[in-house]
């Protein structure tokens, strides 16, 4: 993602405070955000902007400014505005998307086919081990595990898809660079490092606020494929998220617990108002897997890679490309796990699940609790 500075700078101004319908409006009809911003006032006024966002964008001078200008020189920081091609496409299909997202880390990773995985801050030994082992198993199958870096379930899902040298996305309700809880400081390294992406709509340096968290958890529903809830109360953040997801039309799913766990209350209502009772990943998996192919097919466009299969391909030939060559070979007839596929390969972990995914869903691999075989 490569913006000139002074277009990021625009687009910062233009994405900082106020309802986004009025900058979204007037981004739409403009070519860029430095033609947005040089149409003065009188045209920003005719799109809905108020007297204080006009304000605020003819003089920015504030720190908050000048921070996120300073967050964004550095290596691995991106910022992509409504207008970017690289944005989000599930994202735009939401009520209110956010009109810029900073990253942290692959931009690529919020593209990826991904499931967010949700619950209690103070999960049981069993609802954390639940997270840790769903995670596990979902990035395993090439999915990407997308949470909120929140202490108990957040914390087990990201974990869980880092165990499996997976890829994991934090969407935060502070900006970019603030780790809630402190705790969670090395775990936010480690995904920007090795395993994805931080995302937020706040810009560097925004603290925890109290109604920044179900704003944030409307991004995590709409930048996935399906909502998973393990272990909640019936008044919590996850169920909001959980309702957030199926009003934007995504797949909602819930684990089921003890009746004398209060946490699995939140859980049980779900399913009552007719989310999907799962038990195991690969329940999630099938239930996601028309949606996952639709994205694959906006990722290959985005990518400007072949989006079908050329008429009179023989049943179990490869891709032209040599990397998916590389990996049929890799594949037997036998259930093989990834690292031997790894071994075999030459290949990446991350590089083999997005190819085993794009595979599955054309029905040349089959997946068995995390092992890959050539389909029958």
């Amino acid at each position: 993602m490569t913006h000139s500075p002074d277009a990021d700078a625009l687009l910062i101004l233009l994405a900082a405070g106020g309802a986004v319908g009025p900058r979204r409006r007037l981004l739409d009809s403009h070519a860029t955000p430095v033609a947005a911003m040089a149409a003065g006032l009188r045209d920003w006024r005719s799109h809905g902007l108020d007297e204080r966002q006009c304000q605020a964008m003819q003089n920015p001078g504030s720190d908050a400014f000048a921070r996120s200008q300073a967050w964004l020189v550095q290596p691995e920081h991106h910022l992509l505005g409504w207008q970017d091609p690289d944005y989000p496409a599930l994202l735009r299909r939401i009520t209110s998307p956010p009109l810029a997202l900073f990253v942290a880390g692959d931009p690529a990773s919020l593209w990826h086919p991904a499931v967010a995985v949700v619950g209690s801050r103070t999960p049981s030994a069993g609802g954390r081990d639940n997270a840790h082992d769903f995670a596990h198993a979902l990035a395993m199958s090439g999915l990407a595990v997308t949470s909120g870096l929140a202490a108990g379930i957040d914390t087990a899902a990201h974990e869980g898809a880092i165990a499996a040298n997976g890829l994991t996305v934090a969407v935060l309700g502070t900006g970019p660079d603030v780790p809630y809880p402190r705790t969670n400081a090395g775990l936010h390294r480690r995904i920007i490092e090795r395993h994805g992406a931080i995302v937020s709509e706040h810009p560097p340096g925004t603290q925890p606020r109290r109604e920044h968290f179900p704003a944030r958890n409307r991004l995590l529903a709409g930048l996935t494929l399906g909502t998973l809830v393990i272990e909640a109360a019936e008044r919590s953040g996850a169920l909001i998220t959980a309702r957030l997801a199926a009003d934007c039309g995504r797949d909602v799913f819930a684990v089921p617990g003890s009746i004398h766990n209060p946490l699995a209350r939140g859980c049980h209502r779900l399913i009552r108002d007719g989310a999907g009772l799962v038990e195991r990943a690969d329940e999630v998996i099938a239930a996601i897997g028309p949606l996952a192919s639709e994205l694959a097919d906006a990722l290959r466009g985005r990518l400007a890679a072949p989006t079908s299969v050329p008429a009179g391909r023989i049943a179990g030939a490869t891709p032209e490309d040599p990397d998916y060559q590389r990996l049929w070979l890799a594949l037997g007839h036998d259930p093989t796990g990834m690292d031997r596929l790894v071994s075999r390969s030459g290949l990446t972990a991350a590089e083999l699940s997005s190819m085993l995914l794009v595979m599955e869903l054309e029905g040349r691999v089959a997946v068995e609790h995390g092992r890959y075989s050539r389909k029958r």
